[in-house]
């Protein structure tokens, strides 16, 4: 209940200066992480919570207000359930989708590196 209002007492100025170039890449990569979470705990990585740490890593940085970090979350708590629902045990398709994800997670970071410079 806090974080909305904390939300509608902002200004829609304040609500868009918060945006920045690489937003889209960054909360696709935050969906990419929640998306990796569940898949590799699904096919026994035993990484503990190493993903959701990256993620932790996230809002700490890109997480510079209440609406930042709501839209990060949701995006990685996005990507874990919808995954969740498809899979329920560890196939090869899983393995599949957690290699083409941390290539294209990757390929992100890296050009939001460059949109940062």
């Amino acid at each position: 209940m806090a974080i909305l209002l904390a939300l509608s007492a902002m200004s829609p100025a304040q609500a868009e200066e918060d945006v920045r170039p690489y937003d889209d890449e960054l909360f696709r990569l935050s969906e990419i992480l929640g998306s990796i979470h569940y898949l590799r705990e699904l096919c026994g990585a035993k990484e503990g919570q190493l993903w959701r740490e990256e993620m932790q890593g996230l809002l700490k940085t890109e997480g510079t207000s209440a609406s930042r970090r709501i839209k990060l979350v949701r995006s990685f708590n996005k990507g874990y359930r919808n995954y969740r629902r498809t899979y329920r045990s560890c196939t090869r398709s899983a393995k599949t989708a957690v290699d083409r994800f941390l290539v294209e997670g990757t390929e992100l970071a890296e050009t939001m590196l460059r949109v940062d410079e």
